[in-house]
Parts: C-alpha cells; structure tokens; sequence
C-alpha cells in the first residue's frame, strides 16, 4: 500500500471540521450566554420579590401612599439595575447611591425609568416597574377616618389589607442571548412569529418559531403590549411579577388612592 493511499489529503477533513464548526458554533455560544442569561433573570425575580416586600412595608406605615412605595421599590431593584458601586464615579457607597437612585426616580407621573428622555434605538428608556395596588380597592377606602380598619369587620372579613403586584420590566443584559431569548418568547407566548434565518443554526433559512396555537403564558393584554412594543424598539426586557401583601399599620386615606395603582402603571391591570 502506498503512503498517499494510507495517509489521504488532510484538507478535506479540515474542511469538514470547518463547515461543522461554522454550523455549530452559534448554538454552543447561545448555551453558554443563554444560561448566564437565565440565572441572571433569577437573581432578579429574587429582588423583584424584595421589592415589593419593601413597597408594601412603606405603603402600610403611609396610609398606602404611592410615593414612598414607588421610592422603597426603587431602592429595592436597583442593585439588578445599574452597577452603581463600579465605574470611575467619585464618592462614597451611599453617595453613588444616591446618585443612581436619583438618576432613575422620573417625573412624578411616569415613574422609575432605566433612562430619562428619548434615546436611541436599542436604549433602555421605558419604566423600569409597574406597581399595582390589588388591594385595597380605591372605592373601597373610607375618605375621611377609617377607625376600624385594623378591626375584623361583622361578616368575618379580615382586618384592612395591602397588596401590590409589581411587574419588574427585567433588562435582559447578555448580547446575543438577550435577542434571541426575547423572539423565543415572543413566539412561545404567542405574540409573534420569527421565520427568518434561525439564528442557532445559520444554515436553516427559516427558524419557524411561530405563534403558540394555546396560550401558554396568561399575560394581561397590557403586559403583551408593552413587552412587544418595546422587544420591537430592541429594548430586551422580560415581565418579572412578584405579589406581597401586609395587614396595613395605618388606615388608608382617600387622597392617596384617587387612582388605583401608582404613577406610570396602567390603569386596568
């Protein structure tokens, strides 16, 4: 046997290995970003749980005040929001708090948000939360003193409650991951179809993903809207939704509910 039938040209498997790198390799690089990507959606549905711990503590010592509410929620997520402690930014800890909590407050009447004005696209400007105020009801609350509200009523009921909904708008944070994820969820909630070019797998000229035929994911009409309004600004973001309640240590007061839930959350959620 001769040396060239024993030992083949090396270049064909070369390319071989080539073509299967190239087909391969998107899907092995979205594994490892998409499940840093997943436990970083962890780490903020566990602060988006504290947060509405904190506006519901707030709220109940405040008679159910919005403000102090939507500042203690703040507060809570905004170590998943920005990395104040880092950069080059002088100062002491709570000063550089300070500063990132201010930057992010908003106007009274939109709320938190990741960026003030209009940016470009791509930037993150939208509201950072919605707080929903379950209960109590608006129409429910007593206008002028509320003498038993820590009392059980006749019928048994139990003493006046506060419960909020908090609806974290989470900025996905890893690129790459962060825009597939986003049509992968969109397609799986049944918002959206992708059929373009399967980003996983460049050599499928159509990805397929379409709408669910069942609703898999029971999203209020409000969060669909917002999440594929913003997804189609390339504002990647996931509704993270965390619920608390509290018996409340002050009655609450009229003036604080002449709108259900907080400034820059929808009505009707």
């Amino acid at each position: 046997m001769s040396t060239e039938e024993s030992h083949p040209p090396q270049g064909h498997e070369s390319g071989q290995a080539a073509v299967e790198a190239a087909l391969t390799l998107p899907l092995v690089i979205f594994l490892v970003l998409g499940t840093l990507q997943l436990f970083m959606m962890q780490q903020g549905r566990i602060m988006a749980e504290y947060a509405a711990f904190q506006a519901v503590r707030a709220g109940s010592r405040n008679h159910g005040d919005c403000e102090p509410m939507v500042h203690a929620a703040l507060a809570g997520l905004l170590p998943s929001v920005t990395p104040y402690l880092g950069g080059k930014g002088k100062g002491s800890a709570g000063e550089k708090l300070a500063s990132a909590w201010k930057e992010r407050l908003g106007s009274a009447s939109e709320g938190p948000r990741y960026r003030p004005g209009k940016g470009k696209d791509g930037q993150h400007t939208g509201p950072i939360f919605w707080l929903v105020r379950e209960s109590p009801r608006a129409s429910a609350v007593n206008y002028t003193e509320d003498i038993g509200f820590d009392l059980p009523t006749g019928d048994g009921s139990q003493a006046m409650r506060l419960e909020v909904r908090l609806i974290y708008w989470y900025r996905l944070r890893i690129p790459f991951a962060d825009w597939v994820i986003s049509r992968m969820l969109l397609a799986h909630m049944g918002l959206k179809n992708y059929d373009a070019v399967n980003p996983l797998m460049p050599a499928d000229a159509k990805a397929g993903w379409t709408q669910s035929t069942e609703r898999v994911i029971n999203l209020d009409p409000l969060i669909r809207d917002e999440l594929r309004t913003r997804v189609g600004s390339a504002e990647y973001v996931f509704p993270i939704q965390a619920t608390y309640g509290m018996r409340m240590m002050t009655p609450a007061r009229g003036m604080y509910f002449e709108q259900q839930n907080c400034p820059g959350t929808p009505e009707g959620l």
